[in-house]
This record gives C-alpha cells, sequence and structure tokens, in this order.
C-alpha cells in the first residue's frame, strides 16, 4: 500500500565537502541526488539516523566540516521512478558508466553502477577526471590501490582493462558497497579492506585517491610509501581552491597532467 507521505533530508555542506559526503550518504540511503538546494535525501520510512550517521563519519575523519541538516515530511510522489528517469548511462573514453535498468552497450567496456546504492557513478567532475585518467595510465600488468573507494567504481573500471586491484574506505558500508558492485560486474578484487593506504601491504604501479584535499595532505606519505619508483598516482576530489594544499604535499613527485573540470581538479603524478 502507497504511504501517503515521505521524509526529505537537506544537508548542506561546503562545497569541496558535497560529493565526499553525498557518496557516504548513499552507500547507507537510497534515493540521494545533489541539486541547488544541496544533497538532497529522500526515504518512505524515518531517514533521522542518516544525520547520526554523518556526524560519526566527520568526527572519525578528524577535520573540521560545518554542515546543516533540514528534514521535513511530505506529500508521496513517485520520487523513486523520477530519480531513476534523472539518471542516464554515461560514456568516459573507453567506458559506458549505466545503471541496472539500461542495457550495457556494444563496442564499450561497460561498468554497472546503480546511484541509488552508490554515488561513485561518474557523473560529477571528480569521477569523470578520475575515469579519464584510468582510462590513460591503467595498464593490464598493473597492480593498483584505489583508496577510498566508495562504491568502487573506479577500482572497477580498473579490473575492467586488465588491472589487479586492491581497494579499500574506512566507511564499512562503502566497503560492502564496493564488494557487491564488483559481483554486480562478475569481477574480482585481489584484497578490499575497512581502513586506509596505511594498511596496504603492497607496493603498487598505479594508486587512485578520489577524496578531498585534506584527507590528501593528511595521506600524502603512505600513498607515496606504497606507489613504487615510476609509478602513477591520480589524485582527485580537490577543489580548485585547495589545490595549493594538495601540490605543496606531492610537490617532490613529477606532475604529468592537471585536469581541471568545473571547479574540481585532478592531478596525476609519477614517482621519480
Amino acid at each position: 500500500m502507497e504511504r501517503d507521505n515521505y521524509y526529505e533530508l537537506i544537508v548542506k555542506v561546503d562545497k569541496q565537502f558535497i560529493d565526499f559526503i553525498a557518496e557516504f550518504i548513499a552507500n547507507i540511503s537510497d534515493g540521494v541526488e545533489i541539486s541547488s538546494r544541496g544533497i538532497v535525501v529522500r526515504g518512505e520510512d524515518d531517514i533521522s539516523y542518516i544525520v547520526e550517521e554523518v556526524n560519526s563519519f566527520i568526527k572519525s575523519l578528524g577535520i573540521n566540516i560545518d554542515i546543516d541538516y533540514k528534514i521535513e515530511q511530505k506529500e508521496n510522489v513517485d520520487w523513486i521512478e523520477r530519480y531513476k528517469a534523472s539518471i542516464e548511462p554515461i560514456e568516459v573514453g573507453r567506458f559506458y558508466i549505466y545503471p541496472s535498468w539500461y542495457e550495457p552497450k556494444e563496442g564499450k567496456i561497460n561498468i554497472k553502477i546503480d546511484p541509488a546504492l552508490a554515488f561513485g557513478s561518474g557523473h560529477h567532475a571528480t569521477t569523470y577526471s578520475s575515469l579519464e585518467a584510468i582510462d590513460r595510465y591503467v595498464k593490464p600488468d598493473n597492480l593498483l590501490l584505489d583508496v577510498g573507494c566508495g562504491s568502487g567504481i573506479l577500482a572497477l573500471a580498473s579490473r575492467k582493462v586488465g588491472a589487479t586491484v586492491d581497494l579499500c574506505d574506512t566507511d564499512p558500508v562503502a566497503v560492502d558497497s564496493a564488494r557487491e558492485n564488483f559481483a554486480l560486474n562478475g569481477e574480482e578484487y585481489n584484497r578490499l579492506w575497512e581502513g586506509s593506504v596505511n594498511m596496504a601491504k603492497d607496493i603498487y604501479s598505479v594508486v587512485v585517491a578520489n577524496i578531498v584535499a585534506d584527507v590528501l595532505k593528511i595521506i600524502s606519505k603512505d600513498l607515496k610509501r606504497v606507489l613504487k619508483s615510476g609509478g602513477v598516482l591520480i589524485l582527485s576530489g580537490i577543489l580548485d581552491k585547495k589545490e595549493g594544499v594538495v601540490a605543496d604535499s606531492y610537490s617532490d613527485l613529477e606532475l604529468l597532467e592537471r585536469v581541471a573540470r568545473d571547479e574540481w581538479v585532478t592531478l596525476i603524478y609519477r614517482k621519480r
């Protein structure tokens, strides 16, 4: 029986953290989108638990993030179908990323990701630029680490081009989501763990970290430590006004490319 009302949560946060927080929320709730109002979450059941979960997540990061919440109960509409209709497949280089209610595309490397299950679906500028970099730099014989894997889309793309992949995230729900998305795509990873790069046991040909600038600075030594000499480091999730924070922390590496898309920057390095 269809309910007369549903709940809507609006989360307002600084632009540099919006994709980061949206991805976390999408790993614990369906129907997440970003609009001019902020991060919008809808559900037929009470979704106030998301506020507590996000606050705990932010506390675990050890960085200050100003965030505001507003929950309202609204008259029911078929918002799930409307949300699905707003999500279209996207092509990035050789990759075709599509939700399960679409068909794969012939001649492309197909990756099935449901945005309602995890926000990293290729549409955001940081994910898009990271996928472009993977298309150009990742080779079949590479051992790759995806740090802060979220939905697992970047590790999946790397696996699809033949790399052996490890992936990790500090959020246990993201770890579960990545595991499910690998199964959904019939792919296998080498290692997947809850935690960060400091727990890595190998040295990698490619390391990918699509996080936020402040965290990229905090974990810079570990990211460089696990990257082999001559290896490629792909850093994304960097708001342009925060680029200097990241660049200073990786100045000992060779900058191969700087990719700007909208207000976001992706930096690609090689370890000398």
